[in-house]
């Protein structure tokens, strides 16, 4: 009697012996398809189908079909792994822990900003390299609706790029330029949706049946048994999580847009087409695809359809796939979700990196309170991932800023976390009294008042505002936030990533209120061009740009010294002064503590340990019992 799909999940053996029998059954077709790269996908198939299949039948198992798409997909791998370039198989071979070490420093840009076009970007190469950057995401550069795509996350066409940006051709000569010169570069993987002009609307839009299962159409009732329980992404610019198609009276399912249609992925065929689109974005030479709105990605009736089990058993297919027909891929995961739903998401067999939203929020809000328990407390609990994964730490980025904390750690602080988020917002908008940020609302709910931050690290911090006042003690405090800050994503553990245009402490850009586009969405004010003479300035340490840039540069240049500040462990410390911020690596018995002051008032390390300590940022030998730090210092302390 045959296995069931029930039996074959609760016994590994079973599950063995059906991935063999079902090797051996399509061998000869994939030996043929995989072309001279036979013996490379042979071996991978083995290790990974057992689990593959594993994921798969809890996906699919119930479906009339799912062994013959099995095949569809299994076919589809081979002949991935045969169009591989030589330059990427040879990085196949290699260990992927790249991310782990004290050198690796990231970088965000939209192409057309940072450097015009694709040939703008090779052109720039040398300043990435005399930065320091090794890991380089590009922002979203493909096919897109005009003139509203969502900053281009409404994809059209996975296989064009925009044609300002140049061609497909170039994007991947470019790619394996960046690996040539020790740059991985990450694109994004926009999975959970389409535009609607991409071919698969287009064809569903026409009445195809096969498209329309791509997507969701449902009928009003359909619809309702969905919209109760669903929150509104983008409440400025539209309510609901559904749009009426005109011709046929269906409800689509928009999670974010209107014209981004969200996927089916109950529909195995979905799960295939978009494999296929993935590893060809690996094959044009992505070391990383950053996994959009990963949360969304799976929908059930009654539920939220954010972070559902069945999300995370998709993701872990897709990761199998990409262990099997391109191993060097890592994922990268973008949960802007509640901080237990972030972690969720990070594992070896799933998403290798993932964003740390928690730590981006607390750090501006422990610059606004001068208070660092709600830090201290949140990542006491929720640092640690597996050591074979890593955080990616970061300031801020192309989007907004949210206050995404446990609201139960905040409470037990004495902090109503409604009112906190309502003070933080005020705070970096600069409508709270003594302010020094310059930041501008995004998406203000009107129902709730609640909203997100836009805005450049420089004007957050207080650049804009100190000189507004012309106040050269504000602009130091701005300019020593942003050197704490720099300090504490690039030894906290982790991939630092900056975004560019930070790094020379550029300034928010208000020209996106002119442009019809772009006024209902206030993110472009932190997406700024960046000039030739913006990155001369870089060189100039007496210019403001200049001295914000060398100081990173020192920040970058110290760590590269510091083994520890790479691989080591983190351990997030308590201390009795409630303005500083403290943790410590250990890597090998080699140790760094770190202490950041996050007040403008002079405050006072109690040295409990009682060793003596080295600042490897200045070379100071510390022996006191209580350590002085200025105002927002930081020290990166070593045992003398």
């Amino acid at each position: 009697m045959p296995n069931t799909i029930a039996q074959l999940l609760a016994e590994p053996a079973l599950l063995q012996r059906e991935a063999e029998m079902i090797l051996k059954r399509h061998s000869a077709s994939l030996k043929t398809a995989a072309k001279s790269s036979w013996p490379v996908l042979q071996p991978r198939l083995a290790e990974v189908l057992p689990e593959l299949l594993g994921l798969y039948l809890q996906l699919y198992g119930d479906l009339f079909d799912c062994y013959y798409q099995l095949e569809q997909l299994l076919k589809l791998l081979a002949k991935s792994v045969a169009q591989r370039p030589d330059y990427l198989q040879a990085e196949d071979a290699a260990p992927q822990h790249w991310h782990k070490s004290n050198q690796a420093l990231g970088a965000a840009c939209y192409v057309d900003l940072f450097a015009g076009d694709f040939k703008g970007l090779q052109q720039r190469i040398p300043y990435l390299k005399q930065t320091g950057i090794n890991y380089l995401h590009l922002m979203p550069l493909f096919k897109a609706p005009e003139p509203n795509s969502d900053g281009g996350y409404a994809v059209s066409d996975y296989r064009s790029t925009m044609p300002a940006l140049g061609t497909m051709a170039e994007l991947s000569g470019l790619m394996q330029q960046l690996h040539q010169q020790g740059i991985r570069p990450v694109l994004d993987f926009v999975f959970n949706h389409t535009s609607d002009e991409h071919r698969w609307a287009e064809k569903a839009k026409a009445g195809d049946p096969v498209y329309r299962d791509y997507y969701f159409f449902l009928s009003e009732a359909e619809r309702d048994r969905y919209a109760p329980a669903l929150r509104e992404i983008f409440p400025e610019i539209r309510r609901g999580c559904f749009t009426q198609d005109k011709s046929s009276g269906l409800w689509i399912w928009t999670t974010f847009n209107s014209f981004q249609w969200d996927l089916n992925y109950a529909n195995p065929a979905v799960f295939t087409a978009m494999a296929e689109e993935m590893l060809f974005l690996a094959n044009q030479g992505a070391a990383v695809l950053r996994l959009d709105a990963l949360a969304f990605v799976w929908k059930e009736a009654g539920t939220g359809c954010e972070n559902l089990p069945k999300a995370h058993l998709l993701i872990k297919a897709f990761n199998a796939v990409a262990r099997i027909a391109a191993p060097a891929l890592q994922f990268k995961s973008e949960a802007i979700v509640h901080p237990d739903e972030v972690v969720k998401y990070i594992a070896p067999n799933e998403c290798q990196l993932s964003y740390n939203p928690l730590l981006m929020a607390l750090l501006w809000n422990s610059l606004a309170t001068r208070k660092t328990r709600l830090l201290t407390e949140s990542l006491q609990r929720r640092f640690a991932i597996d050591p074979h994964c890593s955080w990616v730490n970061y300031i801020r980025c192309h989007d907004d800023i949210g206050w995404t904390f446990d609201d139960n750690i905040a409470w037990q602080l004495g902090t109503n976390p409604d009112h906190h988020r309502q003070f933080l917002n005020h705070f970096y908008t600069g409508q709270f009294p003594g302010s020094f940020a310059s930041g501008v609302p995004f998406q203000q709910n009107p129902l709730t008042g609640d909203c997100r931050v836009a805005g450049m690290l420089a004007s957050l911090a207080g650049v804009d505002k100190a000189e507004a006042e012309h106040n050269p003690t504000h602009l130091e405090h701005a300019l020593a936030r942003i050197y704490l800050l720099n300090s504490i994503i690039l030894s906290i553990g982790g991939l630092p990533l900056l975004y560019m245009g930070d790094e020379l402490g550029l300034r928010n850009d208000y020209s996106y209120l002119q442009d019809p586009a772009k006024k209902d969405d206030s993110r472009w004010v932190n997406r700024v061009a960046v000039t030739d003479a913006q990155l001369a300035e870089a060189a100039q340490p007496d210019t403001l740009s200049g001295r914000i840039y060398q100081q990173l540069q020192h920040l970058i240049k110290t760590r590269a010294t510091l083994p520890v500040a790479g691989a080591g462990t983190t351990h997030i410390l308590s201390t009795d002064n409630p303005h500083l911020f403290c943790f410590e690596r250990e890597l090998d018995g080699q140790r760094l503590r770190v202490v950041a002051n996050f007040s403008e008032h002079p405050q006072y390390w109690h040295n409990e340990t009682g060793l003596s300590y080295t600042d490897t940022l200045t070379g100071t030998l510390l022996q006191s019992a209580a350590v002085p730090l200025s105002a927002y210092q930081v020290l990166w302390l070593q045992p003398a």
